[in-house]
């Protein structure tokens, strides 16, 4: 191959954030030969590095655990789901973050200090300071690299499936321009999540949803798009950043322009309240009182959070004056719709992390269970996904026969996405905004569509990825009538509001 990258590979694992990097893991354990792609040139171009929170464990209540997740999705989380997650907790982050990684997780003199966040009834969240994601990513993909029967490719793209009669035999993959075919045994979708959707989000700008919009182009099922969910705090001073959940885990407290703190009058919980109440209601504080800041004063925020206060220092953040927030996209909650260890509904074709749809956040997700959520399922889907070899098929070429796209063609798609999905798609929804959206996104989608079938290049393929998952995402609102955890409908404030 033009890429430098061998033909044919067991499994091909497309991601590098803990969900990509355990799959990876069990399936080198299982004996698998494993290629690992990932289009990020850098770790901290995964999701997953940027996760600050936390990963919430089990500890000595189970029952709590999972009484938590369930009722943070307002009561949707798949009971079954929730069992895998919760009852593999332990020996996964045993195995993993503690014996093979060994995360200096933040302790005190009696053991390791949990947090508490949002929606969580006890004390329960591994971190490092209001950096976890780093901490895990890095040894992580370290550990990987020194693995024989791994092979990490970064800035490599996968374009699109191959596939045939129902069977995925592994991906057209692109790098510096080159593209080419890889078969695999089996293929594992971990790309992420959607926030380069919006115009505000926490996720890196690589996150674009090429994972689903290549799975459902491919036929395989999508479910619960419409659940996306917003975290309440990210800083509105300079270049935006989240202010982690653990913070008023720790006792911050949300007050707006007019110095009022207003969480007790939307929630019994205040602060702690699941996100999709606490993100409204602050959206509500802002365009009635005209801001909203984080007061850290209660804490010692500066012994707690050291990363945080360096981050609010190097944008020029007085955290002592209260912190300016607003809520941004955050997490999918939806996506590939998938069993128990990762299985699409595809033949050979597995999805993990925050592209996939296991069940277990229902309608909106408990904070600090997305590291979770990638490492069980991770682990389960790279044992599954041995035992499978690769067969080469007919494939035909990807064109690229026509000239190079205007300069600013993609960058105005996205400009026209981000309005559509900020306007219509977004905290609050309608019923008449939604199939505004519908129709714009399909329009969207067909001029994308258009240039995708005689010219081939990374950004047009992203870009395409952007458009199909937004339509997915518009679709599957408006065909929800029930306004349910991240799917508010401003017309029939029935569920979960206040």
């Amino acid at each position: 191959m033009s890429l430098s990258i061998e033909s044919m590979t067991d499994v091909l694992v497309v991601g590098s954030g803990i969900a990509g990097c355990a799959t990876a893991l069990a399936a080198a354990r299982n004996g698998a030969q494993v290629t690992l792609v990932t289009k990020a040139s850098e770790p901290e171009e995964a999701t997953s590095w940027w996760a600050q929170g936390g990963i919430a464990v089990t500890r000595t209540d189970p029952a709590a655990f999972k009484r938590d997740i369930r009722t943070a999705s307002d009561d949707t989380a798949e009971p079954e789901a929730v069992d895998v997650l919760v009852e593999n907790a332990r020996s996964a982050i045993e195995d993993v973050l503690f014996e093979t990684l060994d995360v200096p997780f933040d302790a005190n003199g009696s053991g390791y200090e949990y947090g508490r966040e949002a929606a969580h009834s006890k004390r329960r969240i591994l971190h490092v300071d209001a950096s976890t994601g780093r901490h895990i990513l890095g040894p992580f993909l370290s550990h990987l690299a020194g693995l024989d029967s791994v092979t990490i490719h970064q800035d490599t793209a996968a374009l699109d499936l191959l596939t045939h009669e129902g069977r995925v035999h592994g991906a057209y993959l692109e790098s510096d321009g080159d593209v080419e075919p890889i078969f695999a045994g089996t293929t594992v979708l971990a790309t992420g999540g959607i926030g380069a959707l919006y115009p505000e989000s926490t996720n890196p700008d690589g996150a674009t949803g090429d994972g689903i919009a290549m799975a459902a182009l491919a036929g395989a099922d999508v479910r619960d798009m419409e659940y996306v969910q917003f975290h309440p705090t990210v800083c509105t001073e300079g270049e935006p950043f989240l202010v982690s959940e653990a913070v008023r885990g720790e006792g911050a407290l949300l007050c707006n322009a007019d110095g009022e703190r207003f969480m007790p009058d939307y929630h019994a919980d205040a602060e702690l309240a699941p996100r999709d109440v606490v993100a409204r209601a602050v959206a509500r504080e802002r365009e009635q009182t005209g801001g909203v800041r984080l007061d850290v004063s209660p804490l010692a925020f500066s012994e707690a959070f050291p990363d945080l206060v360096a981050l609010c220092d190097s944008h020029g953040v007085d955290w002592q004056a209260g912190i300016p927030v607003a809520p941004a996209e955050h997490f999918l909650c939806g996506g590939i719709a998938v069993d128990s260890d990762g299985r699409t509904s595809l033949d050979r074709l597995f999805a993990v992390g925050e592209c996939s749809r296991t069940g277990v956040h229902g309608a909106n997700r408990l904070a600090s269970t997305s590291l979770l959520e990638g490492l069980v399922w991770g682990l389960r889907a790279g044992r599954a996904a041995t035992g499978f070899d690769p067969q080469r098929i007919e494939v035909p070429d990807l064109l690229d026969r026509d000239p190079a796209l205007p300069e600013r063609f993609g960058a105005e798609k996205s400009v026209r996405l981000h309005r559509v999905m900020s306007e219509h798609v977004g905290l609050e929804r309608t019923h008449a905004g939604l199939k505004r959206a519908t129709a714009a996104l399909r329009r969207l989608k067909g001029e994308v569509d258009a240039y995708t079938r005689t010219r081939t290049s990374r950004d047009l393929y992203e870009l395409r990825g952007k458009s199909v998952t937004a339509l997915l995402i518009a679709r599957a609102a408006a065909d929800n009538p029930t306004s349910t955890g991240c799917h508010y409908l401003a017309e029939e404030p029935t569920a979960n509001v206040d």
